[in-house]
């Protein structure tokens, strides 16, 4: 001990950077805390020694820790140890990064020799980077890395919810999750562009852009995701937003075979609430039709049945090995029409020469969906139909509905016209790596991502709707065509000498991207027979003169060349440079090619002497890095000058079309530009059991890309895309592991995320375009005028709601408000200048908490999820929550519960936009609780057997009174209001369920 506190003063005497010079102290101080401990028990207790070696021998900086306290020390240069332990210890703990921990038996023992085993999972623990991968503790920049023992049991149509809330930072949102259809909305880091892409590159098997719907959540290997600007940067235009690896599975020498199987049953939850038949009437609230009709039941199938099943076998032997995956699956929305029935497969195949010169890998995975719609809108009419009113008259036919705030029979419109899709898309990827040195290779990449998609709807002539309305059935179909191909060359070349470790990379890269398509449309069929499948026999195009037909095509490319240097000294010091100069056809003539620079460094502070006798402190890295990337995810030709059709005009007994300039030119349009900076540091302490990391980043995105007002003339059109604004997201982000018990047959371990997120729209002009400081955005729809809800203003926050400031409420029922002159009058009687931001859509802090519980063979999974420190304007309050709502229209429960809302009985200031119906958006959610059972089996035929159970939305604990704060949007633009594709405000409704997931695994 009094060798470790030597040490320790010494070290505290040698010169050290001031910013670092806090952590170190206090180091320092918990050393010197645990070095006296050790004196102190030593007059009472014994010594024990001995050495600690592993196969190659002697292991220095081994930690030697007497269980269950701080008293240790760590091995010396011989791998030899001292330690005084008190009287009555009996076991010490050796560990030591990269091994496996041992529990030392030391009862009536003097001496010690311990050979620790390698543990093959944290060294071979691979993170996969940009065009390459990296042991995980050579990586210096921001990436988290998942393996599939982390993903959550999701039956999900998209493998990326299954790390909802498993990475900080990383938000992942589906505001209809009971859709079989829907995808989630990703974003990384916050919203980053005001009209390009928001969310990340996918980079699959490494292929950029790669198809995330066409992979089955079992085939996945591991995710990446590199969120620091050094890491994406090395993809240039297209990493803006983050860049996301995922790797799918490979074989093994070992032939396997393996099921998995579930069925999946959802429930509704968290309704919102609506007047019933007697309370309808109690409250003079429409007409008396003589029915009682529960809408929202009517509309949905309870609980609705969906199940999947995936087959995967692999195996092969030393130089050539197999995987592949085959599945299906059938699933059914909670509503009455949305389905999907899909089968997809995979196969890997990797093939090694036996001089291992020469490595193949191929893949190919096909995929087929065939789809039918969501009917969003019967959850709308459900809401707002009259309960009296019934769904059949009394000879069983629909009943024809024209009162309420919309007019529709959902049970007849959902059950009778169709909106089905086809989905076809195939993913083939394939490479070639020479192994020309030991040292020394070149790899050649090809693939393509392909995606057809054939959309076709149709409406009977014999719906209610229809047969009271023009009477003719109508029909279409478009097609949708995408593809990708790439091809890739890379050159590796890596050098080991003494405590110097370099690697090279250079790289060629070209993506070439097409999309395609057509559309038909036609009316007045003779037969509802063929539904959408006899467009030619439609009457209405002919009888009109119509053409009724369509169709484009466009295509972009992307060139780049590329080069990255790793360096290592000594495992201790990490430096990381990249260059990407790219060039991209969407960009005008003047700004094709860009540079895209990035660097890194890190620093493994426990390999110093310093620190490598404290030994709760196992490991200890600062990193810090800054990269430039782009976005280019817009339309294509919107630099160039463009013509497009303006109508026809008759002539001489014949129509011509008239062509003309469809857009303004903008030569010197280019690439959105991210500054990306991060610090983080990783840390292991106490053997291992508590480990983590902490980022803090800053990302300015400059040179926005968007339509901007101009002068009309000399201009063609009144709007120019051009680059204009500039945006600044920061934050905080935590990611934490422990292992709280380990003991016996029972361990349970916790994983908590954590992520602080602060945005700014810091400048709307430049020196072009110069001008407006705000946009009004989120235009509400009828009834009324509401107006809009958010402004986007310099030096706010997106998602801030600029609305008038409340009041009260008056005798009359009438909404008062503040005017800008603070005085309160009816909000009837204000105006747009008396507006004024009253908050925020867009979360402070999002955080997920897993706790996993093993004991025997059985597993126990709880995975909470919040998001807080924001605001969320309840749209279906401010429709259909008051007394003010329009008559003959069935109102949510709030309008005569003797709450707020039912306060607003004057129609007066109906459709007057306030904070009165913003409320807290906050929320915990219970959100996966998966039970397991695992069997092993001693059986020629199988390996094992594992039955499991989940439940996916299983609580929400919220102030929010607008049924799940889940189905409002918090990413993009617009976050905090219910918004529909073109970004105005929507009543759409889709509601929450609570899923039930029954499985079974078997390994053969």
């Amino acid at each position: 001990m009094k060798k470790n506190f030597y040490k320790l003063a010494q070290a505290a005497k040698k010169p050290m950077h001031m910013l670092w010079s806090a952590k170190t102290a206090l180091a320092m101080l918990l050393g010197i805390f645990v070095a006296m401990s050790g004196v102190a028990q030593a007059q009472t207790g014994k010594s024990i020694s001995g050495k600690i070696s592993d196969k190659q021998g002697a292991l220095p900086g081994v930690s030697v820790v007497e269980k269950g306290t701080s008293n240790g020390t760590t091995t010396d240069v011989e791998g030899k140890f001292t330690l005084q332990l008190p009287a009555g210890a009996k076991t010490i703990t050796v560990s030591s990064v990269g091994y496996v921990a041992q529990d030392v038996d030391v009862t009536n023992k003097s001496t010690v020799d311990v050979t620790l085993e390698e543990d093959q999972k944290t060294l071979n623990e691979v993170v996969v980077i940009g065009y390459g991968s990296l042991n995980k503790r050579e990586v210096s920049s921001a990436i988290t890395h998942l393996s599939e023992k982390d993903l959550l049991r999701v039956g999900g149509n998209n493998p990326l919810m299954s790390i909802q809330g498993k990475v900080a930072g990383l938000s992942i949102t589906n505001t209809s999750t009971a859709d079989p259809n829907s995808s989630p909305n990703i974003q990384l880091r916050g919203a980053s562009s005001r009209s390009a892409g928001l969310g990340p590159l996918f980079v699959i098997n490494g292929i950029p852009g790669g198809n995330i719907d066409n992979i089955n959540q079992n085939e996945i290997e591991s995710i990446d995701v590199l969120k620091g600007g050094a890491a994406s940067a090395i993809y240039g235009t297209r990493g803006s937003n983050g860049v996301i690896v995922i790797t799918t599975k490979k074989g093994s020498s070992e032939p396997r075979l393996f099921y998995d199987g579930y069925t999946t049953f959802d429930y509704l939850t968290n309704q919102l609430s609506v007047l019933n038949k007697d309370q309808f009437l109690a409250n003079n609230r429409g007409v008396d039709f003589g029915g009682n009709t529960n809408w929202m039941k009517e509309v949905s199938r309870q609980p609705s049945f969906s199940h999947k099943h995936t087959l995967q076998f692999s195996g092969g032997n030393g130089q050539t090995n197999y995987f592949t995956s085959v599945d299906y699956r059938d699933a059914n929305g909670i509503d009455l029409r949305s389905g999907k029935k899909e089968y997809g497969g995979r196969v890997n195949i990797n093939h090694t020469t036996a001089n291992n010169l020469l490595a193949l890998t191929f893949s190919v995975a096909p995929r087929y969906a065939k789809i039918s719609e969501a009917d969003y809108s019967a959850y709308n009419f459900a809401l707002t139909l009259n309960p009296t009113q019934p769904v059949r008259d009394s000879t069983g036919k629909f009943n024809y509905i024209t009162s309420g705030f919309f007019a529709n029979n959902p049970v007849e419109y959902a059950t009778n016209v169709l909106q089905d899709r086809e989905h076809k898309s195939l993913d083939l990827n394939g490479s070639a790596k020479l192994n020309i040195l030991e040292n020394l290779n070149t790899v050649l990449t090809f693939g393509e991502v392909s995606l057809s998609q054939r959309i076709m709807n149709f409406t009977p002539s014999n719906i209610t709707p229809v047969i009271n309305g023009n009477g003719r059935n109508t029909a279409s179909q478009a097609l949708e065509e995408k593809d990708q191909k790439s091809l890739e060359w890379l050159g590796n070349y890596f050098l080991d000498k003494g405590k110097h470790s370099v690697k090279l990379l250079a790289g060629y890269s070209f993506q070439y991207f097409t999309e395609s398509g057509f559309n038909a449309s036609n009316e007045k069929f003779p037969s509802n027979v063929l539904t959408y499948n006899g467009l030619g026999t439609g009457l209405w195009n002919v009888e009109k003169g119509i053409n009724g037909v369509g169709s484009y095509k466009n295509s972009s490319k992307l060139i780049a060349f590329f080069g990255r240097v790793n360096y290592d000294f000594d495992q201790k010091y990490y430096l990381s440079a990249s260059l990407r100069r790219e060039g991209s056809s969407k960009f005008g003539y003047d700004n094709k090619w860009g540079y895209f620079p990035a660097a890194s460094f890190a620093w493994r502070a426990t390999q110093e002497s310093f620190l490598k006798d404290i030994p709760w402190l196992n490991e200890l890295k600062l990193r810090a890095d800054y990269g430039e990337t782009g976005n280019q995810d817009f339309g294509n030709y919107l630099s160039l000058d463009t013509y497009g059709g303006y109508g026809y005009y008759p002539y001489n007994g014949s129509s011509y079309q008239v062509w003309g300039p469809s857009q303004n030119t903008n030569y010197n349009l280019r690439w959105e530009k991210a500054a990306n900076f991060n610090v983080g540091v990783d840390f292991e302490l106490f053997s291992s059991k508590i480990n983590g990391s902490v980022n803090y980043y800053v990302r300015t995105n400059k040179d926005l890309l968007g339509n901007y007002n101009v002068a009309n003339p000399p201009n063609i059109q009144g709007q120019t895309f051009a680059n204009v604004g500039t945006m600044r997201n920061s934050g905080l982000e935590l990611q934490l592991s422990a292992t709280v018990v380990n003991k016996g047959d029972f361990s349970y371990n916790i994983s908590a995320t954590g992520a602080f997120n602060d945005n700014k729209f810091v400048s709307f002009s430049n020196e072009l375009y110069k001008g407006q400081k705000y946009i009004d955005v989120v235009g509400m729809p009828a009834p009324g005028s509401p107006g809009t809800i958010q402004r986007l203003q310099e030096d706010q926050r997106i998602g801030s709601f600029y609305a008038l400031k409340s009041a009260g409420v008056n005798d009359n029922g009438a909404l008062l408000v503040y005017n800008k002159n603070g005085d309160i009058i009816p909000a009837n009687e204000a105006n747009n200048d008396d507006k004024q931001i009253v908050g925020n859509g867009l979360p402070k802090f999002t955080t997920g908490l897993t706790n996993s519980f093993k004991y025997k063979n059985w597993d126990l999974s709880v995975f909470l999820r919040g998001a807080f420190g924001y605001k969320l304007f309840n749209t279906y309050a401010f429709y259909l929550g008051t007394p003010a709502t329009q008559q003959n229209v069935n109102v949510l429960s709030s309008a005569f519960d003797g709450g707020k809302y039912s306060k607003l009985t004057s129609t007066s200031t109906y459709s007057s936009l306030s904070d009165y119906f913003l409320e807290n958006g906050g929320f915990l959610k219970v959100d996966n609780i998966t039970l397991s059972y695992t069997q092993p089996l001693k059986s020629k035929f199988m390996q094992s057997a594992r039955v499991y159970a989940t439940t996916r939305n299983l609580a929400t604990f919220t102030k929010f009174s607008g049924g799940d704060p889940d189905l409002v949007q918090v990413n993009g633009l617009y976050p905090g209001v219910s918004t529909n594709r073109d970004n105005g405000g929507t009543l759409n409704y889709y509601p929450s369920t609570t899923q039930l997931l029954l499985g079974l695994q078997l390994t053969f």
